[in-house]
């Protein structure tokens, strides 16, 4: 089985996310994708996360009724600071045989070389990366990411272009705490979810 993993702190998550993995999963042929909601990003405040459970309440709302996605709370369960090296090394144990990939957005891939142990966790998956606007692969390839030549390649081979869909967290965060419509941005049990319990409220 090829399995992706979607992680974020998906604080929501909303229709890019899902959107994001249904276009990968169609164009690798995946056939399920895991949403991993991190416990603690290495370079996000924490204190800025709605608590975990709310986290993951949204998401398993947000998937229902889609078959091939699938929460995984493995990383809140470890606690403490999450690294993705950690996380694939884990689910391999958990699912031997299975092969898996990680997805991003090309935005991620200059962030690349600060990841904890990347060159290991390049040779566990393959990372599948999704373009962003204005992002153009010939043009990237020159570039430095401090990576071996043979992990540049790699990664380039596998990005792929799935629809534009500038939405983000931080503007639902926004909206949410100024009273605004989330319609459309999310899906409308994580609206009606994020309304009930009031999160993301000044």
């Amino acid at each position: 089985m090829k399995i992706g993993i979607l992680g974020g702190t998906f604080n929501p998550v909303h229709i890019g996310h899902l959107i994001l993995a249904q276009d990968a999963m169609e164009t690798f042929e995946l056939d399920r994708i895991f949403f991993v909601a991190c416990a603690r990003p290495p370079h996000k405040p924490a204190g800025l996360l709605a608590p975990d459970e709310h986290r993951v309440a949204m998401l398993e709302r947000a998937l229902a009724g889609n078959p091939n996605f699938e929460s995984c709370d493995l990383e809140l369960r470890r606690g403490g600071t999450s690294y993705t090296v950690d996380t694939v090394r884990e689910l391999q144990k958990q699912h031997p045989g299975d092969e898996f990939a990680f997805i991003i957005g090309s935005d991620t891939l200059p962030e690349l070389r600060h990841w904890k142990e990347v060159d290991t966790l390049l040779g566990l998956c393959r990372f599948l990366t999704a373009c962003r606007p204005g992002f153009d692969p010939q043009a990237f390839a020159k570039q430095d990411l401090g990576l071996a030549p043979a992990r540049v390649e790699a990664l380039l081979a596998h990005v792929f272009r799935g629809h534009q869909v500038e939405v983000s967290s931080s503007d639902i965060r926004y909206r949410a705490a100024e009273g605004m419509s989330l319609r459309y941005l999310v899906p409308e049990s994580v609206e009606i979810y994020i309304s009930e319990h009031r999160l993301y409220v000044k």
